[in-house]
């Protein structure tokens, strides 16, 4: 179905309940209302990255269910899947039989190969420095073929992670194929993870390298919209770039409110807030939490320096369980960038500061995104965290389906659904309407919602330092939220 103004879940697809089918019964039962949208992280089966190591697109991973249960929840949500667009998982059939064939396989050309990529006696060490890195290391990996020979390929993310050159037809051809089944099981929105580092080119730092990026992102979007799908790219940088992208008339993730809502709700200062709400466009997904961590330089230029230091600082004394160890090496942390808490519990597991986040968050510009955790108000899970060595999992904490019917009981969730229900009812919300922000003082803000006609007005006015605020609907107070 297209895509609708209402909130997205972002969900594992064994996280609410053990398997599709459950996920399915949660939906229809518990969040009727609440939820419009689904964004179902990687289902595939994959060798690592909880999903982001895709072995095969073609195929739903057994222990999820397959295709008819996606369609299913097809029936009643709009949908995103996620396209990998840089990477293979290693184990991939069209690995393995480049492996095995080397240059005769018809996969030869899929992956980048430092010897196509590299003139002769590079890449030097000043080319490694270049390169736009996401561990210590250069993002390369040895492979050894089955007749004995060796060479490196790049290698951007984890070990199972393979790139792929977008450059060669055998790519482009693997990535319409991948990209026209997927819609064709009822993706209605492709998110396009870490597609800023699809594209390398020499003598570049090989990270949203333009013009070549848009030709790639244009691509793409033709692929996609010949079959009613919209794109939304992934990537976590600079907000000047998501602007960028967004002038190019692509959806685009606001990943800067994270980081500002903390700020705002640690500090009790609304201005940095308003700024950023004021400089939105309307077509975006907001979020405050997602499978990554929570990201630090997403917000840069919106805060300053000291106010992104305070609130970093800041969350790791007024968040629950939150410890800096948990976002470094020792706990698996690829991006140092990023800082792994619930963000319930960064909010220091407070039910008014929380509550208060997600509605700056629906009256904010743009469809909301709640991660599955963020929609139960859930805690960081140490027990996890400490099994795994992996930073992340704090937050991805998997839900059965006795503690799902315990968890909506909690007054923060029964509001926070209510919350969301609004959301998705209101007309003010209209992603062709308009938006007024105002700061009374330090401490408020108040924030108009109105549709394209402004025949419908929704008025948040909040307090930052006490957490209260109030709801109103055309003049008419929201009771219950």
């Amino acid at each position: 179905m297209p895509i609708q103004n209402k909130v997205m879940l972002i969900t594992y697809a064994d996280s609410l309940g053990k398997n599709l089918k459950e996920l399915q019964t949660v939906l229809a039962d518990d969040l009727k209302g609440a939820i419009g949208g689904v964004h179902l992280l990687p289902f595939f089966p994959s060798t690592g990255d909880r999903g982001f190591a895709p072995q095969d697109y073609r195929h739903v991973d057994s222990a999820f269910g397959d295709w008819e249960d996606i369609e299913a929840i097809g029936e009643h949500y709009y949908l995103m899947f996620d396209f990998m667009i840089n990477h293979l998982s290693r184990q991939s059939p069209e690995f393995i039989d480049f492996k095995e064939k080397k240059d005769a396989s018809e996969f030869a050309n899929l992956f980048l190969r430092n010897k196509n990529f590299w003139p002769e006696n590079r890449p030097t060490q000043a080319d490694i420095d270049l390169i736009y890195k996401r561990k210590d290391k250069a993002p390369f990996q040895a492979v050894t073929f089955a007749d004995g020979t060796h060479e490196l390929v790049w290698n951007t993310f984890g070990e199972e992670q393979i790139d792929l050159d977008v450059t060669q037809a055998v790519t482009r051809q693997f990535i319409k194929a991948t990209l026209t089944q997927l819609i064709d099981h009822g993706c209605d929105i492709v998110r396009l993870d870490a597609f800023a580092y699809a594209i390398k080119k020499l003598d570049t730092n090989d990270f949203f390298v333009e013009p070549e990026i848009w030709d790639l992102l244009n691509d793409i979007r033709e692929i996609t919209m010949a079959k009613g799908c919209e794109i939304l790219p992934e990537i976590h940088e600079h907000y000047s770039i998501q602007h960028k992208i967004a002038s190019h008339d692509f959806y685009i993730y606001d990943f800067t409110l994270p980081m500002v809502g903390l700020y705002t709700l640690y500090s009790g200062k609304t201005n940095q807030l308003a700024k950023w709400l004021k400089m939105s466009p309307m077509k975006q997904f907001t979020t405050l939490d997602t499978h990554d961590g929570i990201g630090v330089v997403d917000a840069a230029d919106i805060l300053t320096q000291a106010e992104t230091d305070y609130t970093s600082e800041e969350l790791y004394k007024v968040g629950a369980n939150v410890k800096k160890i948990f976002s470094s090496e020792a706990y698996n942390n690829l991006d140092i960038y990023q800082i792994n808490s619930t963000y319930y519990s960064a909010l220091g597991d407070n039910d008014a500061a929380y509550l208060l986040a997600r509605a700056i968050q629906v009256f904010a510009p743009g469809i909301p995104q709640v991660y599955y955790v963020g929609l139960l108000a859930g805690k960081n899970d140490l027990e996890l965290l400490e099994a795994s060595k992996e930073g992340r999992n704090i937050n991805r904490h998997y839900y059965d389906l006795p503690e799902i019917k315990t968890e909506l009981q909690r007054p923060v969730v029964q509001k926070l659904l209510a919350l969301l229900t609004f959301r998705n009812t209101a007309a003010a919300f209209d992603l062709e309407g308009s938006i007024e922000v105002e700061t009374p003082s330090e401490h408020e803000i108040i924030i108009r919602r109105f549709d394209a006609q402004k025949e419908n007005c929704a008025v948040l006015t909040a307090n930052a330092k006490t957490y209260d605020f109030e709801i109103r609907l055309n003049g008419e107070k929201v009771s219950g939220l």
